[in-house]
């Protein structure tokens, strides 16, 4: 298909110019019918150049099967041109509907067998199917006065998934104890909750107090006794999806906060030896995945947070009580997502919590907002900003407030910046573990 481009409305506009000034000047009516003849003949050539054969541009596009949820996704782009002319392509790609850019635009010249690689990245706020469409290519020679455009079929549909690259980042800080660089607490051990795995040679580091003295007496040299976690221990992630978690944050939903930090806490406890199951509810009872540590447990808690929706209705926490008393008949760590923006709402659901908390360890986890803590510490410049900052201070105070009543009754409580979410429950899962108390 063949596109006029801005050079060959500024040439031909130019020459009507000209021929408009050769009506009072009449010696510039011979000039103007040249200039007119040159113009065509260079917008045949142009077209001959890019239709007199068939396409030798080659363009491929190159992504991951599936897309991590709020994190930077990068897309490639490989470009080839195979012809004997140095081109100069303009790239539209066709992205899906749910990032809503209608300005894809990317400009570069090709010598003749000269490739390219092209690379962007994409950032999906919403879990689901998105679709890539064909990738669009306008391609122009030198002398740039029309364009041709070729298309090509690289319609491609790509899930996006809870956050993946999270998932891999978190158990990496986890699991090889560089904690202390990370944000991730290295915990000390408390208590004797940790078995027995081994016996193995003292190294710098090692804790003094494990050093096994009648195997260094036979090896004559140090030993220490190596423990590790105790196992098997049920962990329960529980996700509210009602309106309370629909509240966005920097694009992200507080409930899809919840899920990219379920998935990565679920692997965390895989990977301890522990059981990981999770339930989700709102005014009705949602997924239930019973806590397990097999090899496809990790797969299901994907699929199942992959298809979670929020809604509308108010938590129905006698629902989830129900549930919880029917689905878990041993004592298990019960990590549950939600938020309270008053404490009217949570003394509705305090009764209930404190009715879990007798049979489990429950962990809340809500959600500090930071956009009042924000204008909380804005600079004050008018009486109103007074009143304002007030309000946000008193806001906050009393999130502080629900903290500390609800353990007074024996509930642990995390409130949290949601950029922080998935650290902060990481690092309560492993306090928990080094005191003993799962």
């Amino acid at each position: 298909m063949l596109y006029l481009t801005n050079r060959f409305f500024w040439v031909f506009g130019g020459l009507v110019g000209l021929f408009a000034l050769a009506y009072p000047f009449g010696f510039l009516f011979p000039l103007a019918q040249a200039a007119l003849l040159v113009g065509i003949a260079l917008a045949a050539v142009d077209i001959a150049l890019l239709f007199g054969r068939r396409p030798n541009v080659l363009c491929a596009r190159e992504l991951a099967p599936v897309f991590s949820l709020s994190d930077p996704n990068p897309v490639t782009l490989r470009l080839h041109n195979a012809g004997a002319l140095r081109l100069n392509l303009t790239v539209v790609d066709e992205l899906p509907v749910q990032f809503q850019r209608r300005d894809f635009e990317e400009r570069l010249a090709l010598a003749p067998e000269e490739r390219s690689i092209m690379r962007y990245e994409l950032r999906p706020l919403t879990r689901g199917a998105y679709h890539f469409g064909n990738i669009n290519v306008f391609v122009a020679t030198r002398l740039g006065l029309v364009e041709r455009r070729i298309r090509f079929d690289q319609s491609r549909e790509v899930a996006v998934y809870p956050s993946i690259i999270q998932m891999k980042r978190y158990e990496l800080r986890a699991m090889q104890h560089i904690a202390h660089e990370t944000g991730i607490k290295k915990m000390r051990r408390i208590g004797h909750s940790y078995e027995f795995e081994q016996i193995k040679n003292y190294v710098q580091g090692d804790d003094y107090r494990s050093i096994n003295w009648k195997a260094a007496g036979r090896r004559a040299t140090l030993m220490v006794n190596q423990y590790e976690d105790e196992r098997s221990q049920q962990v329960y992630c529980i996700v509210d999806k009602s309106r309370v978690m629909r509240m966005p944050f920097e694009g992200l939903s507080l409930m899809d906060y919840a899920i990219n930090t379920t998935l990565a806490i679920s692997n965390i406890i895989l990977k301890k030896q522990d059981k990981a199951g999770m339930m989700t509810f709102s005014d009705v009872m949602g997924a239930t995945l019973k806590a397990e540590r097999n090899a496809g447990q990790l797969n299901r808690i994907i699929e199942s947070l992959y298809r979670e929706k929020e809604r509308t209705g108010e938590s129905n926490y006698e629902l989830l009580y129900e549930a919880v008393r029917r689905l878990i008949s041993m004592r298990s760590l019960l990590i549950l997502f939600t938020n309270f923006e008053s404490s009217y709402a949570l003394e509705r659901a305090l009764p209930i919590l404190r009715r879990l908390s007798r049979f489990h360890l429950l962990v809340v986890v809500f959600f500090e907002n930071t956009e009042i803590r924000a204008l909380a510490n804005e600079e004050v410049q008018r009486t109103a900003d007074i009143y304002r900052q007030t309000v946000a201070r008193q806001f906050l105070q009393e999130k502080k407030e629900m903290v500390y009543k609800l353990r007074q009754y024996g509930i642990q409580a995390i409130l949290t910046k949601p950029q922080d979410l998935t650290l902060n429950t990481i690092n309560k899962y492993l306090e928990l573990k080094s005191r003993g108390l799962i």
